[in-house]
């Protein structure tokens, strides 16, 4: 019998992946659409495109580092205060672990020998799992989230810049939102397949999200724009 695949290890990096990725099609080509819709010229869309697409993946990659590092950050001060409760008040850190077991189902006896025995092998590593929530598999590497970001938001922006650059330019909208669509589609698709998770919802999701948000960008351009 064939064992079956979990796909949970790859949540960090996976989300962050996926984010940019979506992040760099939508945005930059929300942007390339919002410039279009108010230019006559290539030359703009192609510096908006080029400069949405620096900008959006060094803020992707901040943004992620801080916010992952901020999550780092509690991930330790808990385990910092699990180990000092574990020197000062082991009995009661005991209690707790196995009222932790007898809440998901062992019986009393049973709970208190798991315990036991999960304490003597690892304490703070049982208690980080058990208690806090907090393991390999799950936790937080900022450096890890803020590298998949920034180049999963580039991957996805370069493609919205080659239409910039390639498109005709009377049709450049059009280009732009039908292009987007399908790279927001596989994106889904991929992303989906990755964490084994329903591709079809996966790519409704975006890419009705992603249409709201480029119609919103043109609507933008054509009332407020001038021509550029």
């Amino acid at each position: 019998m064939e064992a079956e695949h979990h796909y949970i290890n790859r949540s960090g990096w996976l989300r962050a992946a996926v984010l940019g990725a979506n992040d760099g099609i939508l945005s930059t080509t929300s942007l390339a659409i919002g410039i279009a819709a108010a230019s006559t010229t290539r030359e703009p869309i192609i510096l908006a495109t080029i400069a949405g697409l620096v900008a959006g993946a060094l803020s992707m990659a901040a943004g992620e580092y801080v916010s992952v590092s901020s999550q780092s950050d509690i991930e330790t001060a808990d385990l910092e205060r699990e180990q000092i409760a574990l020197k000062t008040m082991p009995e009661i850190e005991l209690e707790e672990l196995a009222d932790i077991y007898e809440k998901r189902g062992l019986t009393p006896d049973l709970a208190k020998e798991v315990a036991k025995q999960l304490t003597a092998y690892d304490a703070l590593e049982t208690h980080a799992r058990d208690e806090l929530g907090i393991n390999e598999i799950t936790q937080a590497r900022p450096l890890q989230a803020a590298l998949a970001s920034a180049a999963s938001f580039i991957a996805g922006g370069v493609l919205p810049l080659f239409v910039s650059i390639f498109a005709p330019l009377k049709e450049i909208v059009l280009y732009q939102y039908v292009f987007a669509i399908i790279f927001l589609a596989l994106s889904g698709a991929l992303a989906a397949k990755a964490g084994g998770s329903d591709t079809t919802k996966a790519i409704l999701r975006i890419t009705i999200w992603g249409t709201f948000a480029m119609g919103i960008s043109a609507l933008v351009g054509y009332l407020f724009g001038v021509n550029i």
